[in-house]
Formats: structure tokens, C-alpha cells, sequence
């Protein structure tokens, strides 16, 4: 059985629940089901950690660079154990766990000035940044490590301590994670807590975390920001995607088409900023269709561990069933599935790569975040329209533009509502960029220096001009 991490030590003392392989759809280990009540104890801990871990910049970035090798060197057990859990293909479970190390290694010696404030006035002033104090972190399912790594990286290195809430759904690779970092920390400086809900609601509502950063759906995004409010703690939330891909006239339909496909089909489309809508020109638009649709009944799909499979299962059964409703929903508003349309036959939660063309604009599966394998393709007669359709939901995390004249695409990109945009690529970041939503896709930021500053509060100190 797995156990829990605080700090070094293990602590089964409450019970466990069940975590299922989906490519099976079985259980195959449990994990401490930790209640409300255990937080107290928790926070305190990392308060009392937070003193001595914050006092000593140099002692961190030693700690966290060791931290980083010491990720490296358990990644296979890591990918291995994340594929079982969370059902990705293997080689994308060891690209999540690079990711997490080099995201160690990225913020393990941030750069944080003091810096002098002149205003013309006979007072010397200057800015410091100070840690805030411990941190939540709570991390959905999609992608456990790197999204937990994300939110304790930047937190860990501006001084702060994290509690760390996975997802039940992935909390077996996550406990193996922070027994890893933590063996390069002291004590109690990252802990992680697992269980069912509301441990998670509690976690975000406990008069002892300062800070609250969670990815998840706009819903639970809102009920993370009312439990935060309640000790005016600050939020950083990374919120639901519903990204365009927008097709201008000119572009090359085969020379971008298996970009295209895996920026949407990627982790079986389980990605907040995937393509989740494309937008053809229409008299191009049925070839869109049939370049993706290839892909679409080409792919191989199957267990994460064969490393023949280039796409895995869906997550769990409800995030299945979802998926399932919102297609058969298109399918009976008139659309029509290019490729797949179906759950695959079977063990486990397989869901079959969708196209899906005659989508009608009203169609949650445009409208919504259906968060799976299926892609709707729709035709528009002139930019302008696109562009419309494109920034017509309440999300805003996302977008891109394909062309081949890309003065042109940068252009259009510029009208997208949304945080990032690309240009012939999608879904692609640097560990130095920010990352943000706006509208229903999230409050704050991650990523680069602005995550980092996102852990700090600034405080100033005014001395008399000397004569």
C-alpha cells in the first residue's frame, strides 16, 4: 500500500480508499484517506517549518537543485507508477517527470532584488519581497507532477512551505514525488495530504494557508476563492480551457495537420490549453476534416504501458461519461462523427478519437470543455467570423492561428481573447513565460518571475535621507 508523505515519515493512521488503473478500470492500490480534521496539525507543522526554511536563501537553492536530481534519478519509478494511475502513455509520463525536475532546477536560484525607490522626497525607501507563509497547493488529475511542481517550485524557492493536495483520482505518483523532494528538504517544509473530499475544501478554507493555488474546473475554482476569502488568503487559480485553433485561407492543410491533431489529442485531449475547437475556412473544410479524421482512425490507442499506444484511456469513469453525454448530445443535434464517436469495447475507460463535422455552435461540445478525444471541426465564410466564434465562450486560457503568410496569423492572434496565443503551434510553454487565463480560465499567474512574485508580498522600509 502506498503511504503518505509528511515530510520523511509515513502516516497511515486513518484509512484508505481505492485508486484505480484506468486502463482496466480496477483498483490496483490504495492511498491514506486523510480527513478535515488532520489539517490542523499539518498547517502548524509547516508553520513552524517556515521560519528556518525561509531564512536561508542559499540553503534552498542547494536543497532544490538536490531535490531536482534526485527527481531524475527516481524517473522511472515515477513515470512507470504516474502511467498506472493516470492512464498516459509511457513516454509522456517521463517527459512529466523531466518537466518536474527541470522545474526544480528553474526557479532554485530566483533572482529577487532589493530594489531602491526614488520619488524626490528626503527618505530613503527600498522594496523587499518576503515569503508569505505556507502555501495549498491542490492539483488535479491530468497532469499531477508536473501542475504539483508548477505551484511548489516557485513557492519552495520564495521561501514559503506548501501542503500539496492531489487529485484521488492520481495520488500514488505525487506521494512518491514529495517522499523524493522531501528527502533533500527539512521536515515538514512540503507535505502532502491525500484524500476525498472536503479535505480539499478544507484545505483551501483553513485560517492557516496564506496563499491558495489550484487547477480545476471554473466551479470548484469559485468555491476554492470562497473558502480562501474567509482568511483573506491570496488565489491563484488556472481554470478551465475551451482554446480555437483558427485556420486562415492560406495555410498548408497537410503540413500542419499532425500538429494540429496532437495539439488537441495529447494526453487523450486532457489538457486545459488543447485545441478544443477548430475553425476552417469552408472551402478548405473538408479537407481539415479528412487529414484529422485519418489520424483520428490511425492512432493507436491502448494502455499506457504497451509502449505501443500513442493515446491512452480517459482519466476515471465519470470524466468518460462526460465525454460520452457531450458527443451524443452533438451526434443528436445533427452532427455527424468523421471518426470515432464511441467508447471503445472493453476494459478500462477508452474512448475512441472523434471528429466531429455539422457540430451546430450551440453544442456544448463547442460551447463547453469537453476535456477528452473529441475535436469539433466547424466551417466560417470570412475572419471576421472566426474570430467572433472563437472568442464566443466564457473561456479565455488559449488560442491559435494557422497560416503560411504569418505576419498575417500574428495579426489575427492578436484579436483572440485569451492569455497566450500561438502562431502555427499550440500549447507550447517555457518555464520562463507567464501563463494566465482571463474570463472563466482563471485569476492570477503562473510561470516565469510572475509566478515567483505571486509567493512574495512586498514590504518596504523608509529611513531618513542621510545629510
Amino acid at each position: 500500500m502506498a503511504t503518505e508523505t509528511r515530510g520523511r515519515h509515513p502516516d497511515t493512521r486513518n484509512g484508505c480508499f481505492p485508486v484505480v488503473d484506468p486502463a482496466t478500470g480496477e483498483p490496483f492500490d490504495e492511498a491514506p484517506d486523510r480527513q478535515p480534521d488532520d489539517l490542523d496539525s499539518v498547517v502548524d507543522r509547516a508553520h513552524t517549518a517556515w521560519p528556518g526554511w525561509r531564512a536561508d536563501p542559499a540553503a534552498r537553492t542547494t536543497a532544490l537543485l538536490a531535490a531536482a536530481d534526485a527527481v531524475e534519478a527516481a524517473g522511472p519509478g515515477l513515470a512507470t507508477l504516474l502511467t498506472r494511475e493516470q492512464g498516459k502513455p509511457l513516454a509522456e509520463s517521463h517527459a512529466e517527470v523531466a518537466r518536474t525536475a527541470a522545474r526544480l532546477r528553474h526557479f532554485a536560484a530566483p533572482d529577487i532584488p532589493t530594489l531602491p525607490i526614488t520619488d524626490g522626497r528626503p527618505v530613503r525607501s527600498e522594496l523587499r519581497w518576503r515569503p508569505i507563509g505556507p502555501v495549498a497547493a491542490i492539483v488535479p488529475w491530468n497532469f499531477p507532477l508536473q501542475l504539483a511542481s508548477a505551484k511548489f517550485a516557485p513557492a519552495l524557492a520564495a521561501g514559503n512551505t506548501v501542503v500539496l493536495k492531489p487529485s484521488p483520482y492520481t495520488p500514488l505518483a505525487t506521494l512518491l514525488l514529495a517522499s523524493v523532494v522531501s528527502a533533500a528538504l527539512p521536515e515538514d517544509v512540503l507535505t502532502v495530504v491525500t484524500g476525498r473530499e472536503p479535505l480539499g475544501a478544507r484545505l483551501a478554507s483553513h485560517p492557516g494557508i496564506r496563499h491558495v493555488t489550484f487547477t480545476g474546473s471554473a466551479p470548484t475554482g469559485r468555491a476554492v476563492a470562497r473558502g480562501a476569502a474567509a482568511s483573506l488568503a491570496r488565489v491563484t487559480l488556472e481554470l478551465g480551457g475551451n482554446d480555437a485553433a483558427v485556420l486562415l485561407d492560406d495555410v498548408d492543410v497537410e503540413k500542419i495537420a499532425d500538429r494540429l491533431f496532437w495539439a488537441a489529442f495529447r494526453n487523450c485531449g486532457q489538457v486545459c490549453m488543447a485545441v478544443k475547437r477548430v475553425y476552417a475556412p469552408a472551402r478548405i473544410h473538408s479537407l481539415v476534416v479528412e487529414a484529422l479524421a485519418h489520424r483520428a482512425k490511425t492512432v493507436v490507442v491502448g494502455p499506457g504501458l504497451d509502449p505501443a499506444s500513442r493515446l491512452g484511456p480517459l482519466n476515471n469513469a465519470a470524466q468518460l461519461t462526460r465525454v460520452e453525454h457531450c458527443t451524443a448530445r452533438a451526434l443528436a443535434d445533427g452532427a455527424r462523427a468523421a471518426a470515432g464517436g464511441r467508447r471503445l469495447d472493453g476494459p478500462g475507460y477508452f474512448f475512441a478519437p472523434t471528429i466531429l463535422t455539422g457540430v451546430p455552435a450551440d453544442s456544448p461540445v463547442v460551447t463547453e470543455e469537453q476535456f477528452g478525444p473529441v475535436l469539433p471541426v466547424l466551417p466560417y465564410d470570412s475572419v471576421d467570423e472566426a474570430v467572433e466564434a472563437a472568442n464566443g465562450t466564457r473561456f479565455g486560457l488559449g488560442g491559435s492561428v494557422w497560416g503560411t503568410d504569418a505576419d498575417r496569423a500574428v495579426a489575427v492572434a492578436g484579436r483572440l481573447e485569451c492569455g497566450t496565443a500561438w502562431v502555427n503551434h499550440h500549447a507550447e510553454l517555457s518555464l520562463a513565460q507567464p501563463f494566465a487565463g482571463i474570463k472563466d480560465s482563471g485569476v492570477g499567474v503562473a510561470g516565469g518571475p510572475w509566478g515567483l512574485y505571486g509567493n512574495l508580498r512586498p514590504f518596504v522600509v523608509h529611513r531618513p535621507q542621510e545629510a
